[in-house]
């Protein structure tokens, strides 16, 4: 049975993805009335409207799946005559307006890395302090190596720390570190291993870093800069699908996602709520940095597809005929759509078995 804990978890929960959809949208909504765009809808949600009401020229709307949202701009994919039509601003203009929504996520995501990191007494540095009884590493590391790469991965935060070990293939690794105010590049680091329930193996850490005082500025150095990790993560991962270096079923659809927040606000809540609710914020923070990442690859139907458009707009100085770029963006959504499905029914087969 659930716990009221863990029913709040829930409520917010929705409450944060609903929010990270909002400002989304909110960000192509408040450029392109800063810009003089005449926008026609700004809705929450999809489906059938639950609530709306017209304030201005804009109608606002709740509809009643809340799996997205949209900001209607006059000739946003067609030709208008309206001089505020979005076609007819300057293209600098509209590049502002299309990106908006993803920076609006990063934005976001800094903010809940904030939250997440204020209680903290120290954060984490990359210089080890000391190592544990009987500890492999310690036979190629040393006590004050600051460590900058492992295995060709930059490492600057905790965050950058956790990705390299956590997708470091075997137990040879590559490390490169400041050493008596030297870079020393390391060959073939071991450490320990263990084994996971389904009989994975794991590398565990044997030594211990040195800690930094939260302080103002170390907090806002310490946001900026994992916040800067996250976006290098979603990154890294990307490339990592792509180059095979990540298989298909390491990827995750909203099923999926479903599940890694839940698992992470009652592994949380074993604790406390405020672990559970710091677990949560942790997993929204990602997902808030990896939409705005992912909104500006240039893939058709995406925020970054339309980039596309607009940079090719600006260096021929002259649109792409419309209908030819709505047919690029309807098989980018088409194919984005038929991925998610599949996706979706992985990660299903994935949660019974």
């Amino acid at each position: 049975m659930i716990s009221i804990n863990g029913v709040l978890l829930i409520i917010i929960g929705i409450l944060i993805f609903e929010l990270i959809i909002f400002l989304h949208e909110f960000g192509h909504f408040i450029t392109a009335k800063k810009f003089g765009v005449k926008v026609n809808e700004f809705a929450l949600g999809m489906g059938p409207k639950i609530i709306k009401f017209q304030k201005g020229e804009t109608l606002y709307s709740l509809r009643l799946f809340p799996i997205g949202g949209f900001c209607a701009m006059e000739g946003e994919d067609e030709a208008s005559d309206d001089e505020r039509a979005f076609g007819n601003k300057a293209v600098w203009k509209r590049m502002i307006i299309v990106a908006a929504g993803a920076i609006m996520n990063i934005i976001l995501g800094f903010v809940m890395m904030m939250i997440i990191l204020i209680p903290h007494k120290q954060f984490v540095s990359n210089k080890i302090a000391s190592f544990s009884e009987n500890a492999v590493s310690s036979q190629t590391l040393q006590v004050g190596d600051e460590i900058k790469s492992i295995n060709g991965y930059g490492i600057n935060t905790s965050m950058d720390m956790n990705f390299a070990f956590a997708t470091a293939k075997g137990n040879d690794l590559k490390f490169t570190v400041i050493r008596n105010g030297e870079k020393t590049d390391l060959e073939h680091v071991k450490f320990g291993t263990a084994k996971t329930e389904d009989g994975q193996e794991i590398i565990q850490l044997d030594f211990y870093f040195e800690g930094i005082e939260n302080n103002f500025f170390s907090l806002i150095g310490q946001t900026f800069g994992q916040t800067f990790s996250t976006v290098k993560m979603v990154w890294a991962s990307l490339i990592g699908l792509v180059t095979g270096q990540f298989g298909f079923n390491e990827v995750a659809g909203p099923v999926g996602m479903t599940s890694a927040i839940s698992q992470a606000a009652a592994s949380g809540l074993e604790r406390s709520f405020w672990d559970g609710f710091s677990n949560l914020l942790f997993v929204m923070m990602i997902i808030t940095v990896n939409l705005g990442v992912v909104n500006l690859l240039p893939i058709p139907a995406l925020d970054g597809g339309r980039l596309v458009f607009l940079i090719i707009e600006a260096i021929r100085r002259k649109p792409v005929k419309p209908e030819h770029e709505g047919w690029v963006h309807a098989i980018g959504m088409a194919a984005l759509l038929l991925f998610m499905v599949v996706i979706s029914i992985n990660d299903i087969i994935r949660l019974f078995s």
